[in-house]
C-alpha cells in the first residue's frame, strides 16, 4: 500500500515537472514574464523532489527520451525565447543569449571526454590492505568537486540563467542574461582546466595494481580465501569472520569486490584484495587457494565459485530463524557451516536441497571471547541491550522487526523503569528500505537523548543510556555488559544465547506461545513480549530479581543453537579449516 501511494506521488510530481517546463516554453514565446516565473519555480522544485524522493520514478523521464539533458535544453531553451520576445536586445544581444548557454554545453562535453581519460587512467582495478606491492606511481584524481561538477551535469549551472532571464524581462535589459552566463562559462572553463591539468601530471603514471596483485598472489600463495561480493553497507557480514579466519593459523586472504566496501572493512591484520571487475578477478592467479569462506549470497560470488579445485563453504553472517538462513543458492557451495543441530534441523525442514552430508556443525567461534552467565561485576548497573532487526525485503511484512510496531513503546517502558541502562543498536541496515522503520529508530534517538544517553559512544563503561550505531562498540562487545536482551526473531538472539543470560524475543504478530516457540526454535528459552508491551515490568522484574525460571531451558538451547558446550568452537573451525586443506 504504501509503494503504492508513493508512486502514484511520484508520477504527480513527474506531471507536475513536464507542465512546468510546458508553460516555460509557451510563456518564453508570447514574453509572459509572471507565468514563467512561477512556472520556473515549479519546475526547480519538481526537478530537487525527483533527484531525492521519487529518484526512481524519475528514472523512467529517460526511458522515456525526457531525462535530464533533454530537460536542460528545454530549459536554456525558455531562457532564450523569454528574453527575445520581451527585451528585444538586437542581433548582437541575441547571438549572446543563445550562445553563452551553448559554449557551456560544449564545454561539457569537452569535460565528459576529459573524465573518461582522466578516470581510465586514475582508476586502480585493485585495492590492496597490508600488502607491499612495490614502488607504483598511482595517476592524480581531480578534486572531488570537479569530478562531481564536470561533464553533462556541468549545464546545471545554466539554472541560474532563469531568475537572470527574469530580472531582464523586468528591466528590459539584457544584461543580466549576459552576465550571468560569462559567470556560468567561465565556472565550466576552470573546472575544464582543473581536469587538463590533472591528466597532464598524470602522464607516465602506473594505470592499474592487477598485475602486481598477481605476482603477489602467485608468490605468497594463500590457502584460504574469506570472500565477500557485498556493498559496503552489507560489510559487517566479513567483518564477523576476520578474526577466526586469522586465528585459524593458515595463510589467508580476505577477497573483496567492491571498492566502498574495502574502505569499510574494519582492522584486520590479514592480507586484503579489493578488485571490483569481474574480469581481471577471473585473471587473479587463485591456484593455491583450497578453501573459500562466503559470508553472504550475492550474485558475484560467481567469479569464484567458477575456480575448480577449491572447496567452497558457505558459513553466512549468524543462524537465525528467519528464511534467508536457508537460502535454495546455498546449493551452489560444496558444504555450508552452520553452529549447530538447530542449523542442520532446518535445513532439513526447508527441504531446499541442501544435503545433510554436506552440513558441517562449527559452532560459532566469533563467540569465543563472550562472558557467560555470572561472569560480570556484581557493582555493575544493570543493562537493558535492546537489538532490533532490520525491516527486511519484503513490504507485506510488518513483523520482521519490532522497531516499527513496538520499538517506541520498548524503548519508553526501558526508560520508565528506573535503575537500569539501556543500550539501543539497531541493526547496521535499519531504515534502508522502510521510512517508517528509519522514523521510528530517529524518535527512539530522539528519546534516549532527552533522558540523557549519548550517541555513538566510544566505549561502554558508565552508567548512561547509550544509542550504538557504529562498527564500535560491536554487537559483542555489548553483549558482555548486557544482563537482559530484546531483539527479534534474528541472529542476535541465537549468538547471545552462548552468554546464557535472559533475553526477550518480540512478538509483533501476536502469535500464540506455543506456536511462536515452535515456529521459531530460537524463543524456546526466552521471554515473549507481545506488541502492547505489557509483560514488560514483570519481565524485567524477574530478572533482575535474579529468580529466572528459564535458566535451564537456556542451557539446553545454548546445546541445540551452538553445539556441545564442552567443545571450542574457535578449535573446531580451525579444524575443518584443516580438513579441507588437507
Amino acid at each position: 500500500m504504501f509503494s503504492r501511494v508513493r508512486s502514484q506521488q511520484g508520477l504527480a510530481a513527474v506531471g507536475l515537472t513536464l507542465l512546468g517546463y510546458g508553460v516555460m516554453i509557451l510563456s518564453g514565446v508570447l514574453g509572459l514574464v509572471i507565468p514563467y516565473a512561477v512556472a520556473a519555480v515549479v519546475v526547480i522544485a519538481g526537478e530537487l523532489t525527483l533527484a531525492g524522493r521519487y529518484a526512481q520514478t524519475a528514472e523512467l523521464l529517460g526511458k522515456a527520451g525526457l531525462g535530464r539533458v533533454f530537460r536542460r535544453l528545454v530549459r536554456d531553451l525558455s531562457v532564450a525565447l523569454l528574453v527575445v520576445s520581451t527585451v528585444r536586445p538586437g542581433v548582437a544581444g541575441t547571438v549572446a543569449v543563445l550562445l553563452l548557454p551553448a559554449a557551456l554545453w560544449v564545454v561539457a562535453v569537452g569535460t565528459t571526454a576529459l573524465t573518461r581519460v582522466v578516470d581510465g587512467r586514475a582508476a586502480t582495478p585493485a585495492f590492496t590492505r597490508n600488502i607491499d606491492l612495490g614502488a607504483m606511481r598511482r595517476a592524480p584524481v581531480p578534486p572531488r568537486w570537479a569530478r562531481h561538477l564536470a561533464g553533462l551535469r556541468l549545464p546545471i549551472l545554466n539554472v541560474l540563467l532563469v531568475p537572470a532571464a527574469v530580472l531582464a524581462a523586468v528591466v528590459d535589459r539584457v544584461a543580466p542574461v549576459v552576465v550571468t552566463g560569462l559567470v556560468t562559462l567561465a565556472a565550466g572553463l576552470v573546472t575544464a582546466g582543473v581536469l587538463a591539468l590533472t591528466w597532464l601530471r598524470g602522464r607516465g603514471s602506473t594505470p592499474g595494481a592487477v598485475r602486481a596483485v598477481h605476482d603477489w598472489l602467485s608468490r605468497e600463495r594463500p590457502e584460504v580465501a574469506l570472500y565477500f561480493a557485498g556493498p559496503a553497507k552489507d560489510v559487517y557480514q566479513a567483518n564477523m569472520w576476520l578474526a577466526p579466519v586469522e586465528a585459524a593459523g593458515r595463510p589467508a586472504v580476505v577477497l573483496l569486490r567492491a571498492e566502498e566496501a574495502f574502505h569499510e572493512l574494519a582492522d584486520t591484520r590479514l592480507p586484503v584484495i579489493c578488485v571490483p571487475a569481474g574480469v581481471d578477478f577471473m585473471n587473479l592467479d587463485l591456484g593455491s587457494i583450497r578453501v573459500a569462506l562466503y559470508a553472504a549470497n550475492v550474485g558475484a560470488n560467481i567469479h569464484m565459485l567458477r575456480e575448480a579445485g577449491v572447496k567452497h563453504v558457505f558459513v553466512g553472517h549468524g543462524d537465525s530463524d528467519k528464511q534467508a538462513s536457508v537460502n535454495p543458492y546455498s546449493k551452489v557451495y560444496d558444504e555450508v557451516w552452520v553452529a549447530g543441530p538447530a542449523g542442520r534441523e532446518r535445513y532439513a525442514r526447508a527441504d531446499v536441497g541442501v544435503l545433510d552430508r554436506d552440513i558441517v556443525e562449527i559452532g560459532r567461534p566469533q563467540l569465543a571471547g563472550l562472558h557467560t552467565f555470572g561472569s560480570r561485576a556484581a557493582d555493575q548497573v544493570f543493562t537493558v541491550l535492546y537489538a532490533p532487526t532490520w525491516e527486511g525485503w519484503l513490504d507485506d511484512d510488518p513483523y520482521h522487526t519490532s522497531l516499527v510496531l513496538m520499538g517506541e513503546r520498548i524503548v519508553s517502558g526501558l526508560l520508565a523503569a528506573g535503575n537500569l541502562r539501556l543500550v539501543y543498536k539497531p541493526h547496521p541496515l535499519t531504515g534502508t528500505r522502510s521510512k517508517q522503520a528509519r522514523a521510528a529508530h530517529e524518535r527512539i534517538v530522539a528519546r534516549i537523548r532527552a533522558a540523557g544517553g549519548q550517541t555513538d559512544p566510544t566505549s561502554l563503561d558508565g552508567t548512561a543510556h547509550l544509542v550504538v550505531t557504529g562498527r564500535t562498540p560491536a554487537l559483542f562487545d555489548c553483549f558482555n555488559v548486557t544482563d537482559l536482551l530484546v531483539s527479534d526473531v534474528s541472529s542476535v538472539v541465537s549468538d547471545f544465547v552462548q552468554s546464557e543470560r535472559p533475553y526477550v524475543v518480540a512478538n509483533p504478530a501476536g502469535l500464540s506461545e506455543d506456536e511462536f516457540r515452535r515456529t521459531f526454535p530460537t524463543a524456546r528459552a526466552a521471554y515473549l513480549l507481545a506488541a502492547d508491551c505489557g509483560e514488560l515490568p514483570k519481565i524485567l522484574a524477574v530478572t533482575r530479581a535474579g529468580d529466572d525460571p528459564m535458566t535451564e531451558a537456556r542451557r539446553e538451547l545454548k546445546e541445540y543453537l551452538l553445539g556441545p558446550s564442552g567443545s571450542n568452537p574457535m578449535d573446531r573451525f580451525r579444524d575443518e579449516i584443516d580438513r579441507l586443506c588437507g
